[in-house]
């Protein structure tokens, strides 16, 4: 994780948690004038439009006053949705057994794969163990898995 995305998360996830939200996760892709800073929240009821607008006027009021990201953005909040991203290793336990799409930093396999899609069998130390098409068992560190969205099922 970028240096300023774990600074971003230290601030803002203790605001989303005293809100009595779970704090998801975030995505900020820098892209210059365009940049949007995305925060994931989420409760056992769901998340509604005006979930979002209460904490994003908390976010707002946080991110005014420590000034963390120099630039222009956008923040948005947003529910998790159907392909729910996952970003830390706990969330890779509490959602075993489901199928996902991720991508890896560096290639995992001889033929250079970085992009998989397989269901989540198990989370052992900083590992992920996933089990990918024809069967075959691949185990990733926490560490090198880029990003992960869960397949949503119909």
């Amino acid at each position: 994780m970028a240096i300023k995305t774990q600074k971003l998360e230290n601030l803002l996830e203790p605001v989303v948690t005293s809100m009595n939200y779970e704090f998801v996760g975030l995505e900020y892709p820098s892209q210059g004038r365009h940049s949007i800073l995305r925060v994931y929240i989420d409760t056992e009821q769901g998340v509604g439009v005006d979930d979002c607008a209460d904490v994003s006027r908390q976010l707002s009021a946080v991110l005014d006053v420590e000034d963390p990201i120099a630039s222009e953005y956008s923040l948005e909040i947003s529910s998790p949705g159907l392909n729910r991203p996952l970003f830390k290793l706990p969330q890779y336990a509490q959602f075993i057994g489901e199928d996902l799409k991720f991508k890896t930093i560096r290639p995992q396999l001889e033929n250079g794969q970085r992009k998989f899609k397989g269901t989540i069998k198990a989370v052992e130390n900083n590992n992920v163990i996933f089990e990918i098409e024809d069967h075959q068992m691949l185990t990733v560190a926490f560490s090198d898995i880029d990003s992960a969205n869960i397949i949503a099922k119909f």
